[in-house]
């Protein structure tokens, strides 16, 4: 068996495993050890290769962004902004037509820009703004899928813990990868909102009559609930703002949201003895978490260098006579399906060290950078669809164990507007890249 057959085989080997629910660190971990001894025929350059792999990786200075981040969206949690930020949503949506769930977006927009976490986004405003959307009425399906869907765009705007990893990976501009997600994840939540719009309409008996038409807020309310919230512009602002003024790294932009949002947290009565403790843990184990993916993919992929695969993918993909546009649609299909079975992290990781190489060697009319940051924002978007995609979409299993009333299929079948919306945004924005670049050329 040649060396380039030896990569392929490990792809379904690596699949099974993953069904075989063997953790996909440790998996990823496996199938490269194993694959390296066949190439190499013996052990020691293996274990030499490990011990430099881990030392190497860990020690990386930009990686150091990833507890950051988290622990900024610990302290988020903690300082109460997202009940402040849904009703100040709902004191300006919520008299529309399925406003309620319209406010679910917008405050998941806003939770987004301050938590770089979509599990942490969907379960946050799933505990705010579930009992509101049960209380007017909604349907189990709109309820649940609304949440699960909002939930995404804790990474689909900055600041994002994928984009980081994927910007490490590609050696692409932190600030810059953020910039263009911004306009991106604008649209998502723009996207969810008219999905929500249709739905409703669609399926009237959705929402219960309290929840039809409510009574429009004065505007000196709606600027005083809009007012209450300052602090979530302030510490966006001063993260991705500071991150593209030159003022912060992006490492030391993080470091000052941890402490503007612990500040929050703190004068919010949110941060005690016992609840800093708890956030450090889960922090700490969430980074644990990500940084053994990190390593064992790291293994996957020194592998997967050793046979040469990626190179000689790219390779064979330059000398066809095909269409980039047709190999970007073959890619980014993969990551739909793949995100049927794999979390985000897993799939960047995995995908974009073989992936990147065959978009790199095809022309779309964009800079090699500019080539670089589009296909991440394009990467982002469809990893996220895969937390809402059924049967394994964490957001889904995440919202529906708080909605124990509602069965998951219900869950399955009302996230099914946001999946289409998700699908045409994807096309929209592999069709025409200005809309994902024009904010990082004006910038920058």
């Amino acid at each position: 068996m040649s060396n380039i057959e030896l990569a392929i085989w490990s792809f379904p080997i690596l699949i099974t495993m993953i069904f075989l629910r063997i953790p996909i660190g440790l998996a990823m971990m496996i199938c490269g050890f194993v694959g390296s001894y066949f190439i190499m025929g013996s052990t020691g350059p293996i274990l030499a290769r490990l011990k430099h792999e881990t030392y190497s990786t860990f020690s990386n200075y930009s990686f150091s962004i990833i507890p950051l981040f988290l622990l900024m969206g610990q302290f988020a949690i903690l300082g109460g902004m997202s009940q402040a930020l849904f009703k100040t949503a709902e004191s300006w949506l919520g008299h529309r037509k399925g406003g309620i769930a319209i406010s679910a977006v917008g405050a998941s927009a806003g939770f987004g820009a301050i938590c770089g976490s979509s599990l942490a986004t969907a379960a946050t405003m799933g505990q705010v703004a579930l009992p509101e959307l049960r209380r007017y009425g909604y349907s189990g399906s709109l309820a649940t899928g609304v949440l699960a869907a909002g939930g995404t765009l804790g990474v689909l705007i900055p600041p994002s813990v994928v984009l980081v990893i994927y910007a490490i990976l590609t050696e692409q501009n932190i600030a810059k990868q953020f910039v263009a997600a911004i306009v991106p994840g604008v649209l998502a939540a723009l996207g969810y909102m008219i999905a929500v719009a249709i739905y409703v309409r669609v399926r009237p008996d959705s929402i219960g009559q309290d929840g039809i038409r409510r009574e429009r807020k004065p505007y000196a309310e709606r600027l005083r609930m809009l007012v209450s919230v300052w602090p979530v512009f302030v510490i966006f602002i001063a993260v991705v703002g500071g991150i593209y003024g030159g003022i912060f790294t992006p490492t030391e932009a993080a470091a000052v949201g941890v402490v503007g949002t612990g500040v929050l947290a703190l004068l919010n009565g949110g941060l005690t003895g016992r609840s800093f403790v708890e956030a450090i843990l889960e922090t700490a184990a969430a980074t644990a978490m990500i940084f053994f993916i990190i390593l064992g993919a790291s293994m996957f992929n020194s592998f997967l260098a050793l046979s040469q695969m990626p190179q000689q993918a790219a390779m064979f993909v330059s000398q066809q006579d095909v269409s980039p546009w047709i190999v970007l649609a073959l890619i980014l299909l993969t990551y739909i399906v793949f995100g049927c079975v794999m979390d985000s992290l897993s799939m960047i990781l995995l995908t974009v060290p073989i992936f990147f190489p065959i978009v790199s060697v095809l022309d779309f009319g964009l800079t090699p950078e500019e080539t670089a940051i589009w296909f991440g924002v394009l990467v982002l978007v469809v990893v996220e669809l895969g937390l809402i995609t059924p049967p394994v979409g964490m957001n889904l299993f995440v919202i529906n164990a708080m909605a124990k009333d509602t069965p998951i299929t219900q869950t399955y079948r009302g996230v099914m507007p946001f999946i289409a919306g998700d699908l045409i945004r994807v096309v929209i924005l592999a069709m025409f890249p200005s809309i994902t670049l024009w904010l990082m050329r004006y910038l920058f």
